[in-house]
């Protein structure tokens, strides 16, 4: 079993949209636990504070180190070794496939969502392993990049999917995108399958998916594209 940690101050927010579709029947199953803690329940101030001002002035509030290392000793007591916890922020390295299928691999996985300005840096130098952003764009909470994160990393998990070869087909998987997909009714708005599909002809399906899959990738990822080609040209010996 795959289980994942969230600390957030809006545990309702990601219960709700995780327990749903694919990801809820998977935790139904027993195949995957998901635990979120709510960080303000280990603030010390009466009126469960976990913000305050940052020292050298500037806009905005900081959640304090205090709160976070609480909830961080509390949920890891009794693990059998430090989990590795992903600090979701626009400053970490971007989200990609390669590196769901390594978190996959971890059977406790703690996110780390920050809100306001950020986070102390003196609790996260103490318990943060991974920085990761899901893009170049500013959210107003580590949240849903959390639940982004999970999403894409649950689906690696043995048993979550229905077909377990469909994971092994999708974009990113070979370095190229997916191929275009289809099903009935045959024909739409006057547009029909293509017929290789309709053949059961297993070469010739394979042969067109993946000529679909380079023309779309040079179309709309010319970078990942040129990222193929190389690998490609590497493994011929550089011809």
């Amino acid at each position: 079993m795959n289980r994942f940690h969230i600390l957030t101050l809006f545990p309702e927010m990601v219960m709700d949209g995780l327990n749903t579709s694919i990801i809820g029947r998977a935790i139904e199953a027993g195949l995957l636990e998901i635990n979120a803690v709510n960080i303000r329940d280990y603030s010390t101030n009466k009126h469960m504070k976990v913000d305050d001002y940052p020292y050298g002035g500037g806009a905005g509030l900081v959640m304090q180190p205090e709160p976070v290392y609480r909830a961080y000793e509390d949920l890891t007591k009794d693990m059998k070794k430090k989990p590795r916890v992903v600090y979701l922020t626009p400053q970490g390295t971007t989200f990609h496939q390669e590196m769901a299928k390594e978190l996959a691999k971890e059977e406790e996985l703690v996110f780390l969502c920050g809100h306001y300005e950020g986070i102390d840096e003196r609790v996260l130098e103490e318990i943060v392993t991974d920085y990761v952003s899901i893009g170049d764009y500013v959210l107003t909470g580590g949240e849903l990049p959390a639940m982004v994160m999970i999403d894409s990393i649950s689906r690696l998990v043995p048993g979550v999917l229905h077909n377990d070869d469909s994971a092994g087909d999708e974009s990113f998987e070979n370095g190229l995108l997916e191929y275009p997909q289809y099903t009935r009714p045959p024909v739409f708005l006057d547009k029909e399958v293509p017929e290789v599909l309709l053949s059961g002809h297993h070469e010739n399906i394979r042969k067109w998916r993946h000529e679909q899959s380079v023309k779309r990738t040079k179309e709309r990822r010319p970078d990942l594209w040129e990222a193929y080609e190389k690998e490609m040209k590497e493994k011929d010996g550089g011809k």
